[in-house]
């Protein structure tokens, strides 16, 4: 059996090294464009920024250790420039010398990967003007910044690598800033939790300018002129193009493949193509969503490693199935870690789902222990069933534990409720008895239950000032000077008991405290009296964060509170 591979990066070399594995007989040519095999694209920003010191370390494998390990043919910079399925072969290019040939296969894997989105805009090529997504981009923009030495960026987009790369640039001494269409950074998260993000940004001085549309590029002097509709220009040392990726899928739409969303590459659940005898993994193919079960494209490096091993064994005569993508991701932001699982809310509200979510700010581990820190969750859940549908986590330490444990939690179906029996590792200087997923699952078996009823942020601009409903402060005094919300009256928790004659039994009341703790025994007290009761979910400190960020030109936390 003889099997050809387009691609060497996640998808293609994980697949060929599988193969191998599997059957040591086949022969198994892989052709790559770029000049390097199975790189680290989430390492590129790293490098740029001078983490990552040494350029060798991008590259997992060469294409001679490769052989010598797996006896796989690698050919770098030749690209396969199209299929023939009625042959059973490939036409590719070498790309150093000109020449074409043709190349048979009984088995054909693509991993064409995906390409930055480049949108037809004038300037896109102009000297100063970049995309990344490859070793050689990244070789590029060092080599431009360490010889032209700019001293401003402007990068279009906030995804993950936009964020990525601005935190690297902004830590090489560059004026960074980010422009975007979409009014929030990370779309993956929902808005209040991207204001978190947005606030760190901020915070090491990396202007955003979201909201506003790039419509070209023009030379200026040394530099780029960044236009933007209906606004006067930015003008930078150089801009980067992170604006999104788009499947690479000409080859298959040129062979007659069936084509996917955004006319990615459609593959069943074996990663097969509508071509019995052609494979597509990675970027360039359309997924099933594995919390929703509706088409998807999710362009990540773990589940493109995945498919690759699973077409592996198909090819081999297995019978391996992908079950779907997640989406599971963490990216660090300056001193923050943010990290994201499933649907968000408002992604699992567009798909039909009735999904409601808790807000908590715990503590990254025990209270008493030195060095804690505020991690911010959102967990989100189907009503009536409490199946979770998804997970944000933004904080300082944590954050990777806390999201993987909810990730495996959803691909095992399970609810809300049952996050609160999960047998979690507890030691002072890393968790809590009652550690956060366990609590995040408290707080849902709370809802579902009818023990407690919440109110959210964007609730609180709604609620009546005119005295028909009572606002509940449950925080201390020094607490509650330091910054409330509009209209509410300060009565501490421990306090609250010798005050429920003064509250009117027959007026709604809506209880706030600093994480949520303290205004849900206040709502347990006020329900098992009589009142109509309404907990705020995340809790002043979680308030306080994100209207920071609202407010014209983000004023500082209040009294030196924790964020």
């Amino acid at each position: 059996m003889k099997v050809v591979i387009v691609g060497g990066v996640a998808g293609g070399a994980t697949a060929a090294a599988r193969l191998r594995r599997l059957d040591e007989n086949a022969e198994i040519v892989l052709f790559e464009r770029s000049g390097f095999i199975s790189y680290a694209n989430c390492g590129l920003p790293y490098y740029i920024g001078g983490v990552i010191e040494d350029e060798a370390e991008l590259t997992l494998q060469t294409p001679e250790r490769f052989y010598e390990r797996f006896r796989v043919q690698v050919k770098v910079r030749h690209e396969v420039t199209a299929i023939d399925r009625a042959a059973h072969c490939v036409e590719v290019r070498d790309l150093d010398s000109g020449k074409t040939f043709r190349e048979p296969y009984d088995k054909l894997l693509l991993a064409p990967g995906a390409k930055p989105t480049r949108p037809a805009m004038a300037g896109t090529g102009l000297e100063g003007v970049f995309t990344l997504r490859t070793v050689e981009d990244t070789l590029r923009i060092r080599r431009f910044v360490e010889e032209r030495k700019p001293r401003s960026a402007v990068l279009a987009g906030g995804g993950f690598i936009g964020m990525e790369l601005a935190e690297n640039l902004r830590e090489l001494g560059l004026d960074v800033t980010i422009v975007q269409k979409p009014r929030q950074l990370m779309t993956p998260f929902d808005a209040d939790m991207a204001a978190l993000i947005e606030s760190e940004m901020r915070a090491h001085g990396v202007a955003l300018r979201l909201g506003h549309t790039v419509e070209g590029f023009a030379p200026a002097g040394d530099g780029v002129q960044v236009l933007l509709q209906g606004e006067a220009p930015l003008t930078a040392g150089m801009v980067v193009l992170a604006i999104g990726v788009t499947p690479d899928s000409r080859l298959a739409a040129e062979a007659g493949l069936e084509l996917g969303l955004r006319g990615s590459i459609a593959v069943n659940d074996r990663m097969q193509t509508s071509d019995p005898d052609i494979y597509a993994v990675g970027d360039a193919v359309q997924v099933r969503h594995a919390v929703t079960g509706q088409p998807a494209l999710i362009a990540l490096a773990g589940p493109a490693n995945k498919q690759g091993r699973i077409a592996a064994d198909n090819i081999c005569g297995g019978d391996s199935r992908y079950r779907g993508s997640q989406g599971s991701s963490v990216l660090k932001v300056f001193g923050l870690t943010a990290a994201c699982t499933g649907l968000n809310e408002t992604a699992a509200r567009r798909a039909g789902l009735d999904a409601d979510a808790v807000i908590l700010s715990p503590m990254n581990h025990a209270g008493y222990y030195p060095g804690g820190s505020v991690l911010t969750m959102k967990v989100v859940f189907e009503r009536g069933s409490g199946r979770l549908l998804g997970a944000q986590i933004v904080g300082r330490d944590g954050v990777d534990k806390r999201i993987d444990v909810l990730a495996a939690a959803i691909h095992g179906g399970m609810t809300g409720p049952g996050l609160t029996e999960l047998d979690l590792a507890y030691a002072p200087p890393y968790a809590s008895a009652k550690d956060p997923v366990n609590m995040a699952g408290y707080l849902i078996e709370n809802l579902l239950t009818g023990k407690v009823r919440q109110f959210r942020l964007e609730d609180l601009d709604a609620l009546p000032r005119d005295g028909s409903v009572t606002l509940l402060d449950a925080r201390t005094p020094g607490e509650y000077s330091c910054g409330h919300a509009e209209g509410f009256r300060n009565l501490p928790l421990d306090s609250l008991r010798e005050h429920l004659g003064e509250l009117d039994p027959a007026k709604p009341v809506y209880v706030m405290c600093q994480s949520g703790l303290r205004s849900y025994l206040a709502c347990r007290i006020l329900a098992q009296h009589g009142f109509t009761c309404y907990n705020f979910a995340g809790g002043y400190r979680f308030y306080e964060a994100v209207m920071q960020e609202r407010r014209p030109g983000g004023a500082a936390f209040p009294c030196g509170m924790d964020q």
